[in-house]
């Protein structure tokens, strides 16, 4: 076996394990289900900050009703793999935070080298997924019009990122080390 395909069979490994993970426990199911959840209402109401603020200020009734219009913007606007997208992004989220709080747990803060990979993650699909609030605010508005498929470069690029992580991690309850 080539050393290329042994490299990509462990990476491919490392991720199932990685995305088991949160799926071994009912606790850890709920856990990484809040977060996913957390950070898809998250997103979605990013995209629009404007709207959110006057809903939201209106009373926290309008919740749902700003996350189902967002939701339906956000597929207007990016279509179905635009939001496919912002799903999986969030249940990636869902899935590294319940491992970088197991790794913390097994290993403590000191030995997580692995955290470095996450924050690029979130803060590239996030950027691209919250659309012109957060770009706006950084003086860039014109940027994610700008892109090409309405930023899903940049979603897909965060994504990977994400997996990059969760690649590296494995199993968080297993210390591996390479030789």
């Amino acid at each position: 076996m080539s050393d290329t395909r042994r490299v990509l069979d462990g990476t491919v490994a490392r991720i199932g394990a990685a995305l088991s993970y949160p799926f071994t426990t009912t606790r850890r199911t709920g856990l990484a289900s809040a977060v996913a959840a957390v950070t898809y209402v998250g997103l979605i109401l990013s995209s629009f900050p404007s709207m959110s603020v006057q809903m939201l200020s209106a009373g926290p009734e309008w919740l749902d009703d700003a996350v189902l219009l967002l939701t339906e913007n956000t597929y207007a606007t990016t279509g179905a793999i635009g939001l496919g997208l912002v799903v999986a992004y969030a249940f990636l989220t869902g899935v590294a935070v319940t491992n970088t709080l197991a790794q913390v747990r097994v290993q403590g803060l000191g030995d997580v080298t692995n955290l470095g990979g996450v924050i690029p993650g979130l803060v590239a699909s996030g950027c691209a997924s919250c659309g012109a609030g957060v770009l706006g605010l950084l003086g860039l508005a014109g940027a994610l019009a700008a892109m090409p498929f309405h930023g899903n470069l940049l979603r897909v690029g965060g994504i990977v990122l994400l997996l990059y992580f969760l690649a590296r991690s494995g199993d968080p309850r297993y210390c591996r080390i390479d030789v």
